[in-house]
């Protein structure tokens, strides 16, 4: 059978196959019940999307039924995480300050609190266990994507760098003054990440790339260019209390959590994700390759692309908000691709959801399990995401 033969007979039987499959692993089959939809509605990047497939009724019963838990269980995580915390604050005089800032002081049972335990709660516990919640969405849609983007298992954000490049912007911001205090860290460590981001980009030659690997190597390329930048500033200018400040960042925390910066990398993180949802017709046909994607009509250089930079910029939102929190783009997305399969129209939106629940948790085992200490939230997730890297590495070689 020649190329071409080869080429017609795979654009004829993977449309009905591509939600069986997972990122990186082209060729098996279909589902026993699950059959191509007609309809389906084009999706950016694409000149004529592929047909969609339609899911078997266990596997649509299984996401729906995940998607009403995980809901319910990010609410309740959200009003639980708020009760606890080292201050010695009863749920009852949470709630009360929680209603009364929400305009519904009716409801408040017994008097107002006093104006600090009320500060503490709302300017900070509240802040912090939702800037937890935004973070971890961000983070696990970037992995899921970036695994697709690049059929790589092991990818998550800071493949592209862009954690070591928000971490050399916030140093340029700290110890070198870089913007006249004009800028804050958190500004400074956002155009870091596009910078590094946008430097990956040129590397790889933009949407044209065709191996996986070459992006997999220009982020660590990139990733180690940065981290060595950021380890010389802090050697010739940082004093001992800024580095001790900065390397306390870099590891993750969500200790400085407020409103402003929770509405910026909310609307930032909400929008891309959104976004990513659009593109999942794309990144399920990405499973079996770049010729057969495009075969399928999708224009697989300008949704790479478009997919990078969305990723980009909700790793750069995350990262200046808390630092650098690693491991959960791969933690969170492999297990719930177990769970539900490989499909993007219903891993993404779990995975964000999953990632909301799993991060407001670990932050609050961060800054409760040791009180009056407080842990990385960083070290918790690598303590966690370590073991599963090495898992997922150890199936990857035995392919």
């Amino acid at each position: 059978m020649t190329a071409e033969a080869e080429q017609a007979e795979r654009s004829r039987t993977l449309p009905g196959q591509l939600s069986s499959t997972a990122p990186g692993s082209p060729g098996e089959s279909a589902a026993p019940g699950e059959s191509a939809a007609p309809g389906a509605s084009a999706a950016p990047g694409e000149s004529a999307a592929p047909a969609a497939p339609r899911p078997s009724r266990a596997r649509r019963l299984s996401a729906g039924l995940g998607a009403v838990v995980c809901s319910v269980g990010l609410v309740l995580s959200v009003l639980t995480a708020g009760f606890i915390g080292t201050a010695d604050i009863g749920p009852i005089d949470v709630y009360g300050i929680l209603v009364r800032h929400l305009g519904l002081g009716v409801l408040a049972p017994g008097p107002a609190a006093p104006p600090l335990i009320d500060a503490l709660i709302w300017e900070s516990r509240l802040p912090r266990v939702l800037l937890a919640g935004v973070v971890g969405m961000g983070l696990a849609v970037s992995g899921a994507v970036l695994q697709s983007v690049t059929r790589n298992p092991l990818a998550e954000p800071y493949l592209l760098g862009v954690s070591s490049g928000a971490s050399t912007g916030a140093v340029a911001v700290m110890i070198l003054g870089l913007g006249s205090g004009a800028i804050g860290l958190s500004t400074g460590a956002f155009a870091g990440a596009l910078v590094a981001f946008g430097i990956v980009l040129l590397l790889i030659g933009g949407g044209r790339i065709s191996n996986p690997a070459r992006v997999v190597l220009t982020g660590v390329l990139v990733s180690q260019f940065f981290s060595a930048v950021t380890s010389l500033v802090l050697m010739l200018d940082g004093d001992a209390d800024s580095t001790r400040g900065f390397t306390y960042w870099l590891l993750g925390s969500l200790g400085g959590a407020r409103w402003e910066p929770l509405l910026i990398a909310g609307a930032v993180i909400l929008t891309c994700t959104l976004l990513c949802l659009m593109f999942a017709p794309a990144l399920d046909a990405f499973a079996f390759g770049w010729d057969t994607a495009a075969s399928l009509g999708i224009r697989v250089a300008r949704a790479r692309v478009s997919l990078m930079i969305l990723t980009a910029l909700m790793t750069a939102a995350a990262v200046a908000a808390s630092g650098a929190i690693g491991f959960i783009g791969l933690l969170v997305p492999h297990i719930v691709r177990l769970l539900t399969g490989p499909g993007h129209r219903t891993l993404l939106p779990l995975s964000a959801l999953s990632g909301a629940i799993f991060l407001i948790w670990v932050d609050t085992f961060a800054r409760s399990a040791f009180s009056p200490h407080e842990i990385p939230v960083g070290v918790v997730t690598a303590l966690l995401g370590a073991p599963v890297f090495a898992l997922v590495l150890r199936k990857a070689a035995a392919r």
